[in-house]
């Protein structure tokens, strides 16, 4: 990508709006980190509303609260908050074992009551927890020193694995009821390696270390993070030395840039996928048109050409790290064929068949250009499909709302790798993040949920994928390869889930 004058300008004017509001332009003193991030923190809240389902600010979340059990870097579990956890024997009680001596931000001490508290909390559909029909599986919690024990309402067999998910956040129970919702969004506290010290809407995030933090200090002590939305600034901070990491580039200007001195990177696939939601309204409730839509895509194109061969392209809504991937699952790439399905339909190139296509622009690498790609590839079999973009946050809104176009690029996080938490929430209607509601999935997926016999359920979740395959329920496109850019006085630890985490960055 070249900058052009109107990038710099725009640049520009941001830097001038950051001295303006006290943000340091570089941050190079001992102990001073500055990340140029991709998206705003749009609530301090990360077990309720829309913002708990992003994957992209888990990050953001996990520098200042603790989840009830962390993932280390290559998402193996390790113990936290809670450092023991289980079944018993006949799996009608959970048990957990509370880490003791830990500190909330104020100072206050944490208890097993907060977890209590935040389990049944995020248990409450009152509360507005997106994940809330994960956490309503178990209740009557009892406390016994430091020991928590529950009753199960319906087994669930990744209810541990959502404490390292999204919504999976311990709450302080006593500081939360006395300021309330609107006094936790101006000053929020957790339990995690990072305090906040100032926070700026669409701005800025300043953290200061926890001195308290029950695990390893983390290594720079203040940590500036800038909200930096269009992927051409992001460039020109690391740039200009203006910030000392970066995520989410183009990866032509990665290429480009940790050839320059001062420069590294670090690029890894993550758990994250590229897809495209298919909405069972309109033109998407023919078969013949999804299929051909699926078709009519050259996946191995767009990863050699668009993202310069970096990350993979995929057939289902699993990945190669994911418990339940099936790599016999393939859709070939075949215009030929998607010509005659839709002339099946009565569509043609000179007739073609049309849709709306909804799509972020530079909140992932080529996300726009991927998309542009793809709609000329339509046009080619017959397909028209007009171009509307939305930022990200809009996506959630419309699709907890099932207002979304036929088609919608997004990006899927996984970080647990379960398929569940993949194709069960991205594709069965009932579920708030999925669009696709007929009937023959929902029943398919439903005797999934609570699967006792795990060989079971993982094989009838690979059912389930080959037949959405089949289907074209949904357009998978890619496994993302996750770009950083840092200065190379900064080592960064990069996480498979995609988390950028401050507190596991080191001076060089």
């Amino acid at each position: 990508m070249t900058i052009n004058r109107r990038d710099l300008l725009g640049y520009g004017a941001a830097a001038i709006g950051a001295t303006a509001i006290g943000l340091p332009k570089a941050a190079k003193a001992a102990g001073e980190l500055t990340i140029a991030y991709n998206v705003n923190l749009p609530s301090w809240d990360p077990t309720t509303g829309p913002s708990a389902v992003n994957p992209t600010i888990q990050g953001l979340y996990q520098s200042v609260f603790d989840q009830f059990i962390p993932q280390k870097p290559d998402l193996s579990f390790t113990p936290g908050l809670l450092t023991e956890w289980g079944w018993n024997e006949d799996r009608t009680k959970v048990t957990m074992t509370v880490r003791e001596g830990v500190k909330w931000h104020d100072g206050s001490p944490f208890t097993p009551e907060d977890v209590v508290w935040s389990l049944q909390r995020a248990g409450d559909e009152k509360t507005g927890n997106p994940i809330q029909f994960v956490w309503k599986n178990v209740n009557n919690f009892k406390i016994d020193g430091n020991k928590i024990t529950g009753e199960i309402v319906q087994f669930d067999p990744v209810y541990f694995k959502w404490m390292s998910f999204l919504t999976g956040y311990i709450m302080p129970k006593a500081y939360y009821e006395k300021v309330g919702a609107e006094g936790f969004e101006k000053a929020p506290i957790g339990t995690g390696p990072y305090m906040v010290d100032k926070f700026e809407r669409n701005a800025f995030l300043r953290l200061k270390a926890n001195p308290n933090y029950w695990g390893a200090k983390p290594a720079f002590e203040n940590v500036t993070i800038k909200f930096v939305t269009d992927a051409a600034s992001r460039v020109a901070e690391i740039e200009s030395g203006s910030s000392q990491v970066t995520l989410e580039i183009p990866y032509e200007e990665y290429d480009r840039l940790i050839t320059k001195d001062g420069l590294a990177g670090s690029i890894k696939n993550v758990s994250d996928i590229g897809m495209i939601f298919f909405n069972d309204i309109e033109a998407m409730l023919d078969k013949n048109v999804r299929q051909a839509a699926v078709m009519a895509v050259d996946k191995e194109l767009l990863v050699k050409r668009l993202l310069r061969g970096y990350g993979q392209p995929i057939a289902t809504l699993e990945t190669p790290e994911y418990t339940a991937f099936d790599a016999s699952i393939k859709v070939e790439h075949n215009p030929e064929k998607a010509k005659e399905l839709l002339a099946a339909s009565g569509f043609s190139p000179e007739k073609p068949v049309k849709f709306t296509i909804q799509t972020t622009k530079g909140f992932k690498p080529k996300d726009y250009e991927m998309i542009q790609a793809i709609v000329g590839m339509w046009r080619k079999v017959g397909i028209e499909a007009t171009i509307e973009v939305y930022e990200i946050a809009k996506h959630y809104e419309l699709r907890a709302a099932d207002k979304l176009a036929p088609a919608a690029f997004y990006n899927w996080g996984n970080a647990i790798g379960d398929p569940t938490t993949s194709t069960g929430f991205a594709m069965y209607g009932p579920s708030p993040h999925s669009v696709w509601d007929s009937k023959d999935l929902i029943d398919m997926i439903n005797p999934l949920w609570g699967e006792k016999d795990e060989a079971k359920r993982i094989a009838g979740w690979k059912a389930v994928d080959k037949y959405i395959a089949e289907q074209a329920y949904v357009l998978p496109l890619i496994q993302y390869a996750q770009p950083i850019v840092h200065a190379k006085g900064v080592n960064v630890v990069q996480h498979v889930s995609g988390a950028l985490l401050p507190a596991l960055m080191t001076p060089a």
